[in-house]
C-alpha cells in the first residue's frame, strides 16, 4: 500500500469505531441497552449500576436461613459404610445382583454382574430419632438429633467432574452459575470486608471440576466464590508491596476508581462494578483477613471441640473458619475435602483409607453444628454435608475391595437453617440399590436449599443469549416435609 493508502485506511478505521461508540443507534448502544434491560428477579432494587453490587437485598419471601455452610465430601462418601446399614446386602453378599436392578444401567468401571458386597461395618441406632449411624462416625452420634437425613438421595450423573459440576450448579455441563453466586447474585452479603462466597479446601488435592464448581458461570463475576489459602495470607497479593503505604495505596485505589467509574458511566457494563468492588474489597481484607485467619484468638475448648492443631491447615480449621465467617456476615462458605473415591485401588478402599478419612472429618462436622448452636447461629445458618453421588451395593475388586459410583440411591444430611432436627426423610431398598421412598432429586435439593434462603426457585432466574435461566433449570420441587 501506498502512504496515501495507510493513510486512508487508518483513516476509515478510526471513523469505524468512534460510530460504533458515539451512535445513539450504534452496536455499542444496543450492546448496551440489552444489559441494561437485565433484570433481578432475585431483588426488590432495579439492575441499574449499583455502588456495591454485594450490598444486601431482599428476597421473595422472609427466609429461615441467612447463610449456608457446604460440607462437600469430593469422591463420593459410601452410604453402606456410613449412613445405611443393609442386613439383607450382607446376607447375600458375593452374589450377583439381580438383572432386574442393572438392565439399562451405566456404571463408571464395573459390569452390570458384578457381585453383591455387604459392609463389615457395624452401625447401632442413636438419639431419639433413631438415627442409624457406623462405627465410623462416633462424634456424628452427638449431633443426631440436630440433622434431617436425607437418606433417598438421586441425581443423574455418574462421572466425578460432570457430577460435581451437576450438583454444584445444576447442569453437568460446565460454564453454569454455582449456587453459592446464586445465593449472592440474589441476596447480596452482609459483610463489607470479606467476599460474599469463600471457598475453603482441604484434603490431597483439589475437585475434579475445579473452580468450575464455584464460579459465577455467565452471573457478573462479582458472585464468583473467593478460594482462600492455607496459611495465614489467604489470598494472594493481598498486601502492599514493600514501599507502599496503606495512604499510597489508598489513593491509587480512589483513582482507579474513579477512572472505572467514568467507564461505567460510558458503558454500564457490569465488569467494570466487578472491577471496582474487588479494588474496594481487597483494600479492606488486608485487615479483615489476617484477623479471620488468625484462629489463637478463639479459646482452647473451642479449638478442642473442632479438634484444630493450631497453626496446622486441616479440614478442621477449615470448619472453624467456616464459623467464623457466617458470623462476619459472609453469605455462602463451601468447604471441598478430598479423597473419597474408594475404588479399592490407588490405596482407596474401604477399610483403613476409609477410616482415616472419616477420622478427619466426623469431629469437625459434628463440632461444627454443635457450636452454631451454642452461638445462636444455628437457626439462621444452613449447614449441608454430602458428596456428589453415593456407592455400589456391587464390590469393586482392583488391589484391595471398594465401591463403584451410584446415582440412584444415596445419603445426605442438613442442619440447621429452618430445617427439621432429628427427621430421617427417605429410604432405600433393601440392598441399597434404588430408593423404595420419599426420593430427593438433586434438584429437589436446590430447590429447598433457596427456599430456605428465601427464594421462590423458578424466579430466581438471569437472561442469557435470549432465555433465563436459573439453578434448577426447568426442573425441581421443594421438600417441603423437612421443612420445620
Amino acid at each position: 500500500m501506498t502512504p496515501h493508502e495507510i493513510d486512508n485506511a487508518l483513516t476509515l478505521a478510526s471513523t469505524r469505531r468512534h460510530f460504533f461508540r458515539d451512535c445513539g443507534v450504534g452496536v455499542g448502544s444496543i450492546a448496551l441497552s440489552a444489559l441494561l434491560a437485565r433484570e433481578s428477579q432475585g431483588a426488590d432494587v432495579p439492575h441499574a449500576p449499583r455502588k456495591d453490587p454485594l450490598a444486601p437485598k431482599k428476597p421473595h419471601f422472609t427466609p429461615k436461613a441467612k447463610a449456608v455452610i457446604y460440607l462437600f465430601m469430593a469422591g463420593a462418601p459410601s452410604q453402606l459404610e456410613l449412613f445405611e446399614p443393609k442386613p439383607k446386602l450382607n446376607e447375600l453378599n458375593g452374589q450377583k445382583v439381580p438383572e432386574s436392578f442393572t438392565q439399562g444401567k451405566r456404571f463408571a468401571f464395573i459390569k452390570g454382574d458384578a457381585k453383591l458386597l455387604g459392609s463389615a461395618r457395624k452401625f447401632s441406632k442413636v438419639g431419639k430419632c433413631g438415627m442409624e449411624l457406623s462405627e465410623l462416625l462416633p462424634f456424628h452420634r452427638e449431633i443426631a438429633d440436630e440433622v434431617c437425613w436425607l437418606r433417598g438421595m438421586k441425581t443423574d450423573v455418574f462421572n466425578h467432574g460432570p457430577a460435581k459440576c451437576f450438583i454444584n450448579t445444576g447442569s453437568p455441563q460446565f460454564g453454569r452459575p454455582s449456587m453459592g453466586a446464586w445465593a449472592t447474585y440474589g441476596l447480596g452479603s452482609e459483610c463489607d470486608s470479606l467476599p460474599g462466597f469463600v471457598v475453603l479446601q482441604s484434603g490431597p488435592r483439589g475437585p475434579r471440576g475445579g473452580a468450575s464448581l464455584y464460579g459465577s458461570g455467565f452471573l457478573p463475576s462479582v458472585y464468583q466464590g473467593v478460594p482462600f489459602l492455607k496459611g495465614p495470607n489467604p489470598i494472594l497479593d493481598l498486601n502492599p508491596p514493600p514501599g507502599v503505604d496503606l495512604q499510597k495505596q489508598g489513593e491509587f485505589v480512589d483513582a482507579v476508581k474513579d477512572l472505572n467509574k467514568l467507564r461505567l458511566d460510558a458503558t454500564g457494563d457490569p465488569e467494570i462494578e466487578t472491577r471496582i468492588a474487588a479494588y474496594e474489597m481487597a483494600y479492606r481484607m488486608q485487615t479483615s483477613a489476617p484477623e479471620l485467619m488468625d484462629l489463637a484468638k478463639e479459646d482452647k475448648k473451642t479449638l478442642d471441640l473442632y479438634g484444630v492443631a493450631p497453626g496446622k491447615p486441616s479440614f478442621s480449621a477449615n470448619c472453624l473458619l467456616a464459623r467464623r465467617l457466617v458470623q462476619r456476615g459472609v453469605r455462602f462458605v463451601q468447604l471441598y475435602h478430598t479423597d473419597w473415591d474408594h475404588h479399592g485401588g490407588n490405596g482407596l478402599d474401604l477399610t483403613k483409607p476409609l477410616e482415616s478419612i472419616c477420622k478427619e472429618v466426623d469431629q469437625p462436622c459434628a463440632a461444627l453444628v454443635k457450636d452454631l448452636k451454642r452461638l445462636g447461629l444455628l437457626d439462621s445458618t444452613l449447614v449441608i454435608w454430602g458428596g456428589e453421588f453415593g456407592r455400589t451395593p456391587m464390590g469393586e475388586t482392583r488391589e484391595a475391595v471398594g465401591r463403584d459410583h451410584h446415582i440412584d440411591a444415596y445419603t445426605m444430611w442438613l442442619a440447621g437453617g429452618g430445617i427439621k432436627p432429628g427427621f430421617i426423610y427417605g429410604q432405600s431398598d433393601e440392598i441399597g440399590y434404588n430408593v423404595s421412598e420419599n426420593p430427593v432429586h438433586v434438584h429437589d435439593l436446590q430447590a429447598t436449599i433457596l427456599h430456605q434462603l428465601g427464594f421462590d426457585h423458578t424466579k430466581l432466574t438471569f437472561r442469557f443469549q435470549g432465555r433465563d435461566y436459573r439453578l434448577t433449570d426447568v426442573h425441581g420441587n421443594v421438600v417441603k416435609e423437612i421443612i420445620a
